[in-house]
């Protein structure tokens, strides 16, 4: 097997300018910018970047339209705890005269028995 044989210098630099030559020549190839392929290209990515920015304004509707439904969903609950509290404090005011109640009852039978 034979060994491997390094580039020398003249051939490291003819093959770094035969890749600079077909870098220029492929940039020369460049369509004009009043070329059909070239204004339907651009035609093209003018149309998806509209796309973009209609997905992304619903993105943004559709955001803000959850942040309101749970703003409302948060007042509607505490709407709900606080008629909660009141009934749980209507409640308790109406078992306290049940109790004052019978209290009174248990009072006047035993005074009624002195």
């Amino acid at each position: 097997m034979k060994g491997f044989k390094e580039k020398g210098f003249a051939e490291r630099r003819d093959t770094a300018a035969k890749a600079k030559q077909n870098s220029l020549k492929k940039f020369g190839q460049r369509p004009s910018a009043d070329d059909p392929a070239e204004l339907e290209r651009r035609a093209a990515r003018m149309a998806a970047a509209e796309a973009r920015k209609a997905r992304a304004a619903k993105r943004e509707e559709e955001k803000a339209a959850e942040k309101l439904r749970i703003a409302a969903d948060k007042a509607h609950r505490a709407a709900e705890k606080e008629h909660e509290a009141t009934s749980c404090g209507e409640r308790e005011a109406a078992l306290e005269k049940e109790q004052k109640a019978a209290r009174d009852a248990r009072y006047a039978a035993r005074k009624a028995r002195k």
